[in-house]
């Protein structure tokens, strides 16, 4: 007797459990992009969002930054949400430290929970010196040029307004804006940066909580150097003008 041949226009009937195995795959492969996810924001790359308006003009607040964490070292990751990790903060690897200028998120010495970013100003063995808001290293001021008079919004979308300069360490050049009235640390040291650690200060000089103000940055505290901005939101805007569009892309010098 000669078999029935199916018909190609019916659809095969699932084999038993065939229903679980395409579940179970689906799980494991959201499972496997999770770990990876994780290993790459524990391990490589972080993002990271401005909260406050220290590091403007570089930064502005709200902008969203990437930032490489193998730059310098890796470490355990200290915390999770507010847990810490048992070891967390231990360096597993080192092979390089940040230079003068660059720009660094790190674990703020006080509380370690808390992520900063700011511009190094100094490495170890160096003198900083400002003297009525003239920055000096080593006893050499900084070069410093005029630009513009500028008016931007803090985090509370106040109008603030502060003239702001081209600064130079080394080959690094970048903005600085300095107040109308002067701030509270428009004259600080000289401070020798201890072993091991960096000395950093806000680009908004007069408008920022930094080294002259809870002390020096142990390097085994950076977590990594800013990368590039990938998101901007100007709380202070209108609906219509909330995304900064210009800035998306923006390298962080």
């Amino acid at each position: 007797m000669a078999k029935a041949k199916p018909d190609p226009n019916v659809p095969p009937r699932p084999t038993k459990g065939g229903d679980k195995g395409v579940v179970r795959e689906y799980v494991e492969a959201i499972g496997i992009a999770l770990a990876v996810a994780l290993l790459l924001r524990f391990f490589v790359i972080e993002a990271f969002k401005i909260p406050s308006g220290s590091m403007i003009e570089t930064l502005n607040i709200g902008d969203f930054i990437f930032v490489n964490k193998l730059s310098y070292r890796a470490e355990i990751p200290y915390s999770l949400l507010w847990w810490r990790f048992p070891g967390g903060g231990t360096t597993l690897g080192e092979w390089d430290e940040p230079d003068q200028g660059d720009i660094v998120v790190f674990r703020w010495p006080r509380d370690q929970t808390t992520d900063y970013i700011k511009r190094m100003v100094a490495v170890a063995g160096q003198t900083v010196e400002v003297r009525r808001n003239e920055l000096f290293i080593d006893g050499e001021k900084l070069a410093r040029s005029f630009e513009k008079s500028v008016t931007y919004h803090d985090q509370r979308c106040n109008e603030m307004k502060g003239r702001q300069y081209t600064e130079r360490i080394g080959d690094k050049e970048y903005s600085v804006i300095l107040g109308r009235g002067g701030g509270a640390y428009q004259n600080f040291g000289p401070i020798k940066v201890k072993p091991d650690h960096l000395f950093a200060m806000g680009d908004n000089r007069d408008n920022s909580s930094d080294s002259r103000e809870w002390g020096q940055v142990p390097v085994h505290f950076v977590k990594g150097r800013a990368l590039f901005v990938w998101l901007s939101i100007d709380p202070c805007a209108d609906l219509a003008g909330r995304v900064r569009l210009s800035r998306i892309g923006t390298p962080v010098r």
